[in-house]
């Protein structure tokens, strides 16, 4: 278990997905970039290609970690994570049900 303290160093944004694209040399990676509104344009890279097309991603509203340690991934920084849910052999990612703004801090 994981204190509240500990809990809220956790930054998690609503971002909006503005480019998504397969990665070279990997079958289930894909490279996205995410606006977090006023803290800009973050990368991340993510295995979800066997779930996901790019082309259905972009303009989606999504749920990440903002302040994650970068991480390098085949050669790309990827600068968060997003949430999403492991089932059988899908991913699904956790979505907002109504728009709102990117960058919205989740709470």
């Amino acid at each position: 278990m994981i204190n509240l303290e500990d809990f809220q160093k956790l930054d998690l944004r609503v971002v909006k997905v503005i480019k998504a694209e397969p990665v070279l040399g990997s079958a289930k990676l894909l490279r996205l970039d995410l606006d977090l509104g006023e803290l800009g344009i973050q990368q991340i890279v993510s295995g979800i290609a066997k779930s996901y097309k790019p082309e259905d991603l972009v303009d989606k509203e999504i749920v990440i970690v903002a302040n994650l340690e970068p991480r390098m991934i085949l050669g790309l920084e990827s600068q968060g994570m997003l949430l999403a849910v492991s089932q059988a052999d899908k991913v699904v990612l956790l979505v907002p049900d109504q728009a709102v703004s990117p960058g919205a801090k989740v709470s």
